[in-house]
């Protein structure tokens, strides 16, 4: 008991003690919960990858971070809480890329309508470095781009008649993502958009205030948009990817060790994400059809890929944008 008592009153003992003291200090300080935000129920894919993340999150920090899953659009909708994120109010957000377009050039790239040939395409751009690159390049724009998610093939949806050319789109009333290019690619076809908030979409089409509106399979029967508007045709405009960004100022309050916890366990769950997703789809597709639903699968689309030629003009002014989507559309 002398001796360790007279090490601690050693000069050295104090500095020794101190670090410890200020190391476990700063540890309790950085610990926290982070929010993530999902428009999407509990079930839902990328709500399941977001658990996914979290949970290894919380095992990789010994339970120093952890996420916290705001699913069912529980913060607000999609432009609500990307907005949010962006002010730091929220933490992580997984957000479609369309309504992120009015704040990063990049997204608003990856939602161009006809822009990725097929899922392989997609996968061949996103998983490699020109992924990584468009994800870094959120990060002048108030976010940290963590990974990619599926998304899934949009197509138009309605409960007035099939879709099979453009004469059919003419004059439906079809609800978009407050985005731009959703905006200005529905005006092109002939229709007439609308932009909502996704919650209300299933009451504006039972009130006929919409005719109709465009998503994934997923997204059309888990909304139960398929109860009020039976006609789905594919006409698979975008497969534009789901992006999974947190806010700057949470990632500042990050280490360098708990950053590549957050990127790896992000990256992870894609991996996860894009096993379950498959199965969803195909899940929606039967149960669409069972409820009697009819899918339109006749499209002549070349009429629906021409008339994106103003769209793709005007983006194209800019030359970041322009060598962008030539880049993607090298890759093979």
């Amino acid at each position: 008991m002398s001796l360790s008592l007279r090490w601690i009153g050693h000069p050295a003992a104090w500095v020794v003690l101190c670090a410890a003291v200020l190391a476990i200090a700063l540890t309790c300080a950085v610990a926290r919960e982070f929010r993530v935000a999902d428009n999407q129920p509990a079930d839902y894919p990328t709500v399941q990858a977001l658990e996914f993340m979290a949970n290894m999150v919380k095992e990789r920090t010994s339970r120093r971070h952890w996420i916290r899953v705001f699913h069912s659009s529980q913060l607000g909708e999609e432009e609500q809480t990307l907005q949010q994120t962006h002010a730091g109010v929220i933490d992580i957000v997984r957000t479609t890329v369309a309504p992120m377009g009015s704040l990063v050039p990049a997204a608003k790239v990856l939602s161009l309508p006809f822009l990725f040939r097929s899922f392989e395409h997609l996968h061949h751009v996103l998983d490699q470095s020109l992924g990584k690159e468009i994800l870094a390049s959120f990060e002048p724009y108030g976010f940290v781009g963590l990974t990619f998610y599926d998304a899934g093939a949009r197509s138009i949806y309605n409960r007035v008649r099939p879709v099979r050319s453009l004469a059919d789109v003419k004059g439906l009333r079809i609800r978009v993502q407050q985005s731009e290019v959703m905006t200005n690619m529905m005006r092109a076809l002939g229709a007439e958009p609308i932009a909502l908030p996704y919650g209300q979409v299933a009451t504006a089409i039972s009130t006929k205030l919409i005719d109709g509106a465009e998503n994934t399979w997923p997204s059309y029967v888990t909304s139960n948009h398929y109860k009020v508007a039976p006609y789905y045709s594919l006409t698979e405009h975008t497969m534009s990817p789901a992006v999974l960004v947190m806010s700057s100022r949470a990632w500042e309050g990050l280490s360098s060790e708990d950053r590549d916890i957050f990127r790896e366990a992000a990256e992870k769950s894609r991996i996860y994400m894009r096993e379950i997703w498959a199965a969803r789809e195909d899940r929606s597709r039967e149960q669409a059809r069972a409820a009697g639903n009819i899918i339109i699968a006749d499209i002549d689309r070349a009429p629906f890929e021409n008339a994106m030629s103003g769209i793709y003009a005007k983006v194209m002014t800019d030359d970041g944008v322009r060598q962008l989507i030539e880049r993607i559309r090298q890759v093979h």
